[in-house]
């Protein structure tokens, strides 16, 4: 594979100081001088107009005058001069270019020479990072383009910030720590390079096993959750948020009004399959945790003491921070009762007594270690008469490296148990001083394996075999109301689109007087329920606009009038369509629950699930999840809320149908995918029994859609594009599926990595590999749709699915061009699978808005030469290497080949 396009900034071979300067104090001085300090093995070149020699060293006048080529270029002059440094770069060949000062709070003649700037790096192709107070680091090459004056090690944990000045103090905090890095991103305004970008290279960075982000703001959702979701797939990602609460909920549901930005962030970072955090402190230790390989499989803590007081505490902890303290299996207990004294605590915390032996601690820690009920273990020792702290340590090290779940080791004291302290250290063993911080390390190693399996999640728009929606009838609904310049629907037509994606709702029709509702109450059967229709008033209820419980044509008639004086005296500005008349649905077991969408600004639609009726606005009980859903994270909002938990029957509660619950959440998930005009959405009450589920009350707000290049572009996930499944047939008459890549894809796609011949494995992947590795696997298969599309052609063979080839493209930095790189199985070549799916991979590149296609293929490949004009590609021999052809296409026009 090729370098990273941003392998000048990080990696550079030479760099040009543009500013270098002996003035004490400038930014110049400093970054040239952590520059010579920092040990760079690369070539260093001092720029400065007005001296020949800065540092001991000989000084260019400009960089046209350096008679070499240059990686990076690092600015630390005033604005004025930047446009004509930014060109000169460009004729020089500069790659990249670091703008070391603050440009942030210009004045706006400041800000257009900025804007001029980077139109100009633009038309040389410089990729810039910054403006950034204080610069970029890259501790384990030495280079440090820096103006911090402090200590920063080496390691392998990558920062990137958006702040410098946060930027700085968790370098002074780490470093008091021991803590050291590969890299520190201080991002800055980020005009250029920004988060995406920097995850990519620090993914592929062999140096780089973790990496700590700080966000403050977001400027592309989708972005920022492609590159997030890249990065977690591959390497730990642990998230600090600053700002969390600037955001208020804003819309006309009360789920928008109890929307909050910090809840939102949360649920967008859990299907990114990256850990939050909210301290400095959790931040870096999560990260050495994750870094080290720590992981944990479940939420289940046994703990194990020799005293049950630090028990008690301890697991007060873990309730307090929702680590679960499982029942310990039944042959488990049965060992300890035949192992330890009588009086242990028969149970989970496991106290075996104050005078506890080294073996008896040991024997204990292994039968919970061996327990299934059991993620991981907590030991807790204290220093008590008969112990033996050394020795306990040594076999709870020698327990840790043949056990396939985590220890986390507690000696509580100090000087007496200050060598075994020593001995974990040592060791790399997860001890702690405190059992809370042990508590506190398992809570985030649960949710980051949560979260992970969040992330494995790639559901479509449109899963499944369930009954398709009515898309055309819903979108007609809509765009009906937009063009009267409606930004609400009545219930009833809210209840119409529902029903047009086969959610189940209680029916409303509408009387516009009191013969009519009589008419309809006959036809539908008393009891009835009337409700005012007016697209001015959201909520009934609060005009006195609702009559439940009607039982007979009398009452009807007066129940009509009443609802219309009332509303009318309450708002006597509404428009009063008429009364909306309704069955009334009594179902004794049923639980009200409340199924939401909301509009976030960053991240747009966010769908909501929790108790309903009064209770959701009193109980605050709810969860959220950024759609698309599938059954695996519907579950999980679900399980999420207390309300949740009375779904399989409680007390004189009969189990409700969770099967159909699930149905609805997926059904609102396809709504918010399918049409984008969709703002809020509040389901509430969703009754839910043995029966079923049934919306009795619905609220739809709607706006006009922006124009997008991509679809689904109002998402910040991109759903699994289903709609580029298609069966075909090959020459021979072979019936084949093509579709995009899906996670579980892996197995076959190391089947057919390894069934290619090894011309055909090295023509892919530029070496002899046999396999591939478990990181590009889950590269390869465990795509965002957003940023690169994998297309693979599959066929039931004898032994299952088979893979007969595979077409990819990666979107590169400008968002308007992508590479491509096809692959077609040995024994399938020859039948026209290559133009097939390469005609579907154009489809789908048209579709997210790109315009142009490029790749290399290896020029003695005849054939595939021979397609490559085909398919329309212009091919041209490559001017330093006649081995390579490139190949290009405008993805404007409609695809060649057949």
């Amino acid at each position: 594979m090729n370098p990273h396009y941003l392998t000048p900034l990080f990696s550079p071979r030479s760099v040009a100081v543009i500013g270098a300067s002996d003035t004490p104090a400038s930014i110049g001085q400093a970054v040239f001088a952590n520059l010579l300090a920092g040990n760079f093995q690369g070539k260093l070149y001092p720029v400065n107009l007005k001296h020949k020699v800065v540092g001991g060293m000989t000084a260019y006048a400009s960089v046209r005058q350096i008679d070499a080529p240059l990686d990076l270029a690092v600015v630390a002059t005033p604005i004025r001069a930047l446009p004509a440094i930014m060109k000169d770069c460009g004729r020089h060949g500069v790659k990249t270019m670091l703008l070391a000062k603050d440009f942030s709070d210009s004045i706006p003649l400041e800000r257009e020479i900025l804007n001029e700037s980077l139109a100009i790096a633009r038309q040389y192709g410089i990729r810039v990072l910054g403006p950034v107070v204080l610069g970029m680091m890259r501790p384990v090459a030495g280079l440090i383009a820096s103006s911090y004056t402090s200590k920063v090690r080496p390691g392998n944990l990558a920062l990137v910030t958006q702040s410098s000045a946060l930027c700085a103090a968790m370098l002074d905090w780490a470093d008091s720590k021991s803590i050291g890095f590969s890299s520190v991103v201080p991002l800055g305004e980020a005009l250029d390079v920004d988060f995406g970008e920097v995850l990519d290279y620090l993914v592929a960075d062999s140096f780089t096993q973790g990496i700590l982000l700080h966000v403050h703001h977001i400027h592309d959702a989708r972005r920022f959750m492609s590159a997030l979701r890249a990065a977690g797939r591959v390497k730990p990602v642990v998230v600090i948020k600053s700002g969390r609460f600037e955001e208020s909920g804003d819309g006309l549901t009360p789920l928008a009004h109890r929307l909050d930005s910090g809840e939102v962030f949360d649920a967008a970072l859990a299907r990114a399959g990256v850990l939050n955090v909210s301290t400095i402190a959790q931040l870096f230790t999560a990260a050495k945790v994750l870094a080290a390989n720590y992981r944990v499989q479940g939420p289940r803590l046994a703990i194990v003491v020799n005293g049950i007081g630090p028990g008690v505490l301890a697991a007060d902890s873990a309730t307090r921070m929702g680590v679960e303290l499982p029942r310990l299996a039944e042959p488990t207990l049965a060992l300890l009762d035949d192992v330890l004294p009588r009086n242990w605590s028969h149970g989970n915390p496991v106290d075996i007594i104050g005078d506890a032996s080294p073996m008896r601690y040991r024997t204990a820690v292994k039968a919970c270690l061996d327990d299934p009920n059991v993620d991981g273990v907590l030991v807790i020792f204290t220093p008590q008469a008969g112990t033996d702290h050394l020795t306990t340590a040594q076999l709870m090290i020698g327990l840790q490296r043949e056990a396939t779940k985590p220890l986390f080791l507690s000696w509580l004291g100090d000087a007496k148990v200050s060598e075994s302290r020593e001995l974990f250290s040592k060791a790399k063993c997860a001890h702690f001083r405190a059992p809370e911080y042990a508590i506190e390390v398992f809570q985030s190693l649960a949710a980051y394996h949560r979260n992970q399996q969040l992330l494995l999640q790639t559901p479509g728009p449109l899963e499944g075999k369930r009954e398709a929606p009515d898309l055309v009838g819903a979108r007609a609904l809509i765009h009906a109301a937009l063009s009267e310049g409606r930004s609400v629907l009545a219930e009833r037509e809210a209840k119409q689109v529902l029903a047009a994606f086969n959610i189940p709702v209680n029916p409303s029709e509408l009387a516009k007087t009191a013969d009519e509702a009589a008419s309809l109450a006959e036809r539908m059967g008393y009891p009835v329920v009337l409700k005012v229709d007016s697209p001015d008033i959201l909520y009934k209820s609060d005009v006195g606009g609702v009559e439940l419980n009607i039982g007979n044509e009398i009452a009807l008639r007066e129940a009509y009038h009443a609802i219309v004086t009332r509303a009318r005296r309450a708002r006597p500005e509404a428009l009063i369509e008429g009364v909306t008349v309704q069955p009334m649905k009594k179902r004794r077991f049923a639980r009200e629950l409340v199924v939401g969408v909301a509009h976030d600004d960053t991240f747009g639609p966010v769908m909501s699930f929790g108790a309903g009726g009064i209770a959701a606005d009193l109980l605050h009980d709810q969860t959220l999840a950024l759609p698309p859903l599938n059954g695996f994270l519907a579950d999980a909002m679900i399980d999420g809320t207390r309300i949740g938990k009375t779904l399989a029957g409680f007390k004189h509660l009969p189990p409700a149908d969770r099967d159909a619950l699930k149905d609805v959440l997926l059904r609102v998930s396809e709504m918010v995918c399918e049409l984008p005009e969709i703002r809020e959405i509040d389901i509430n009450p969703l009754l839910s029994d043995g029966d079923g589920v049934i919306a009795l009350d619905a609220r739809l707000v709607i706006a006009p859609a922006p124009p997008r290049a991509k679809r689904y572009g109002h998402m910040a996930i991109m759903p699994y594009p289903s709609d580029k499944v298609r069966d075909a047939v090959l020459r021979d008459g072979t019936p084949v599926q093509i579709r995009p890549v899906r996670p579980e894809d892996a197995e076959m796609q190391q089947a057919f990595v390894a069934n290619l011949s090894e011309e055909s494995r090295y023509n892919r992947y530029m070496s002899s590999i046999k396999q591939l590795s478990q990181i590009m696997l889950v590269r390869f298969t465990q795509l965002d749709y957003d940023r690169e599309m994998a297309m693979s052609m599959v066929h039931d063979g004898e032994n299952g699915e088979e893979q007969l080839a595979i077409a990819r493209y990666i979107t590169d930095p400008d968002n308007e061009s992508c590479e491509f790189a096809l692959v077609v199985a040995d024994a399938w070549q020859g039948r026209g699978i290559g133009p097939m799916l390469m005609n579907v991979l154009f489809d789908a590149a048209r579709d997210q808005g790109l315009k142009l296609m490029h790749g290399e293929v290896l020029a003695g490949n005849k054939a595939m030469l021979k397609l490559m004009h085909k398919l329309g590609f212009s091919v041209n021999v490559h001017p330093e290497d006649r081995s390579l052809t490139v190949v290009s296409k405008p993805l404007t026009g409609a695809a060649g080949g057949e």
